[in-house]
Formats: C-alpha cells, sequence, structure tokens
C-alpha cells in the first residue's frame, strides 16, 4: 500500500510517527471536540497518576492533546501525545485525566526503515537529529512494505520525500546499512554498479618558465584562479541559432560542438543515476547548456547539485531539471579552464577588513574585489612556476607587470619570499 502522509515526530529512538493525510479530517474534528470539552484548567488538586494512563495535555500553544503517562512521579510526567508521537516533560498542573477518548485508536502511526539497520543497532543522536530535521512536519511518501506482529508494534516502510529514499539518503550518509535498497545507486553521487564514464581530459600545459596568453574566467580567492590557456577560444557569447551543423559532420572546435548541442538539447536524456566527478551538460542562467561535472548533494528537498562549469571553472547549484546526459564527442575536447595558484604574495597580516571570504577567511573580501578588478575582461600573460603538487603560475598584465602589485599596494597583500 502507498499514501501520503505528515511526520508528526521522530522520536528520539529513531520512530518515525506518521499521520496519513486521509486521517487530518477526522483529527480534525477530534480536536475541536477535544477544547470544546475541556475549557479548564489542568488539574490543581494532588492525583496518583499511573503509567498508561490516559489523560488530556494542554500544550505549549495552549491547545488540548490527547495524552499517555509514560513515567509517573515528581511534579512533571514524562506524557506522550498520542495522535502526534512525541514524548515531553509535563507539569502535572497541565494535564487532566479523562476516559472519554479511549475508543478512538492513535491517529499517528509508529514506523520503522524496512530492512535498514542503523550503525550500532541503534540510532545514534546525530542520526536521530538529522532524521528530525529532515522529516518533522514535512509531507512524505510512504510504501507499507510488512505489517507489525502486534496491533502496537512499528510498521516495516519505505519513505520517499522529494522523490528521494530515506533508506538510501541515511546509508549514504553512513548512518544506517539499507539491506534492500534498490535505489541506493540512483539517490546520489555514489559508488554503485553504474558504468563508469569517462572523464574530461586536462589540456597541455606549456613548458614551465615559458609565457604565454591567458585570461581569468573564475576566481575562487586572490590566490587560486581558473585560468583559459586560449584567450582566443570564444565560448562566453556562444549561440543556439548560429550555424548548422549536424551530428554526422565532422565538429571542428569545442566551440561548434556546444552550438550544435544547444539545437539538439531536448533530445538528451536527463540524468538518472549520479557520480562524482561525472561528466554532463547543465543549463546555465543564460539558457544554455554548458558541459560541467557533478560534484556533491547540497539539498535534498527538492534535490539540487553542485556542479562545476569545466571551461570556466564557475560553481553553480542546480535542480536535477537542468542536468543532462553529455555526448561522448564532447568529451575528446579537453577542458578549458584549469585550476592554478598565483605566487608572489600572501595576504596582509594589517588588512582589517571585517568582512572576510566565509570559505577563505584569511583573505577580505575587498581583496578578492581588487584581484577581480585586476583580471576580469583582461588579456593576461602568465608563466608556470610548478606543476606539482598544483598548477602555480606568475600572472602578469600586458605591461609585464605582477597583477598583484595592486593588492600589495592597496595594503591588501604582502609579499611572499
Amino acid at each position: 500500500k502507498i499514501f501520503q502522509a505528515v511526520v508528526s515526530c521522530v522520536g528520539r529512538d529513531g520512530t518515525i510517527y506518521i499521520i496519513p493525510k486521509s486521517f487530518e479530517i477526522e483529527l480534525n474534528k477530534l480536536m475541536t471536540e477535544i477544547q470544546s470539552n475541556f475549557k479548564c484548567l489542568g488539574l490543581l488538586e494532588p492525583y496518583c497518576w499511573k503509567k498508561g494512563e490516559a489523560c488530556v495535555v494542554r500544550g505549549s500553544d495552549t491547545m488540548w492533546y490527547r495524552g499517555k503517562v509514560v513515567e509517573p512521579g515528581g511534579s512533571t510526567l514524562q506524557v506522550q501525545y498520542i495522535d502526534h508521537g512525541c514524548i515531553e516533560r509535563i507539569p502535572q498542573c497541565h494535564l487532566y485525566p479523562t476516559t472519554l477518548y479511549t475508543a478512538v485508536p492513535p491517529f499517528c502511526i509508529p514506523c520503522q526503515l524496512y530492512k535498514t539497520v542503523p550503525i550500532g543497532n541503534f540510532w545514534q543522536q546525530d542520526a536521530v537529529d538529522c532524521l528530525q530535521e529532515l522529516l518533522t512536519n514535512e509531507e512524505v511518501e510512504i510504501h507499507v512494505q510488512e505489517l507489525p506482529d502486534n496491533p502496537w508494534g512499528k510498521l516495516s516502510i519505505s519513505l520517499y520525500f522529494g522523490g528521494m529514499s530515506l533508506s538510501s539518503f541515511m546509508a549514504y550518509q553512513k548512518y544506517c546499512v539499507a539491506e534492500d535498497c534498490q535505489d541506493v545507486s540512483e539517490l546520489e553521487l555514489l559508488e554503485g554498479d553504474i558504468p563508469v564514464p569517462p572523464s574530461y581530459m586536462l589540456p597541455p600545459l606549456p613548458i614551465p618558465g615559458d609565457t604565454f596568453p591567458v585570461r581569468v574566467t573564475h576566481l575562487v580567492s586572490p590566490k587560486e584562479v581558473y585560468i583559459c590557456l586560449d584567450p582566443s577560444t570564444n565560448l562566453v557569447k556562444q549561440s543556439a541559432t548560429e550555424g548548422d551543423a549536424n551530428c554526422d559532420s565532422e565538429l571542428e572546435s569545442l566551440d561548434e560542438a556546444l552550438k550544435w548541442c544547444n539545437k539538439s538539447v531536448e533530445s538528451f536524456p536527463f540524468l538518472t543515476h549520479f557520480r562524482t566527478e561525472m561528466p554532463c551538460l547543465v543549463e546555465y542562467q543564460d539558457g544554455l547548456w554548458y558541459r560541467a561535472k557533478l560534484l556533491s548533494i547540497e539539498e535534498f528537498d527538492p534535490v539540487k547539485i553542485l556542479v562545476q562549469f569545466v571551461d570556466y571553472g564557475s560553481f553553480s547549484v542546480v535542480p536535477t531539471s537542468r542536468l543532462r546526459h553529455i555526448p561522448y564527442h564532447l568529451l575528446k575536447y579537453p577542458v578549458q579552464a584549469v585550476r592554478a595558484l598565483l605566487a608572489g604574495f600572501k595576504p596582509s597580516l594589517y588588512d582589517k577588513n571585517v568582512k572576510r571570504i566565509p570559505y577563505c577567511p584569511e583573505w577580505s573580501v575587498e581583496a578578492l574585489w581588487a584581484m577581480m578588478e585586476c583580471v576580469e575582461g583582461k588579456q593576461l600573460s602568465a608563466s608556470i612556476l610548478a606543476l606539482s603538487p598544483e598548477v602555480t603560475i606568475s600572472l602578469y598584465e600586458d605591461d609585464q607587470n605582477l597583477v598583484h602589485m595592486k593588492l600589495i599596494e592597496m595594503g591588501l597583500a604582502e609579499l611572499d619570499e
């Protein structure tokens, strides 16, 4: 059986409490009736509560709810809201014993994930926190897999949120082992039995010491950039309407190949399997499709994936509707953007600008903007100093001055010998 439900609560033991959407009208009727019947305060005189005793609970929203005493004793009692599943410590003055509604079964159903074994055989606190953040008050799709042995037991289910399997997601996060998880390879950028797609080729790099023309296509920080080795290659203004290339003809350049792909993109299937570093086509904000690779899942409902545009170096988070399979002939062209570190300077100890780059806090945002002004849209030249462990270059303006000298003059960087 498959039905829609709202997750009302995730218990401390990882039990998932759901309220089927079909129960909502009846639950609302019951709640209205309870409010009209209980207009008093809680029980103020002493009362000897018993474990399992039925009651109504005055919630923090001042509404009355059906409850059950889980653990009596002291001035507060552990009480479960039986129509929502959550357990709280409640002062006695917010409770009232009643048998008025005991004939009506609880509206929430306790569930467990089918054939899913938590690491250590019980849900760890960080896993429970993850489940609570992911599911509480969210509408989900429930696939009933196995009924409990007794009426008060947990229903074994497969749960889907935003079209994604919860078991697969928790297994990917290493919170559990999903014994019968058939769609785990479709969930994320996971290892699996998917045929390994070819990867992009890197371009041949000039000999260290030689000076060659470049343009900067993306800045990560003042020290980390992506450069295009051939500034004459115009990828920025590609047009989906110019030219008349067809898939059987010899494609003379990457630019020409991308023009053809943009005409034919509707015939390329959407991605259904994902793998880190997997080549693909991604639709950019300008409505055109570019070569990219998958990096990671950034959002889960709906699924959004972090990609990098390999011919520019820039990053973007996109929904799966903007990802398509890449034709194999597009992989024969080397990537146009090469990651490089700039040599000769480091962050200034005297840069007192408060706004820092969040992912690179040793640099100020002002330093990043200053470097962008130095390189954006300009014809530059570079010389490779080292190829490993990372490509390291000196970057020059057209007058052969090092681009970072401007940052040093502004007090945003200092020389690094």
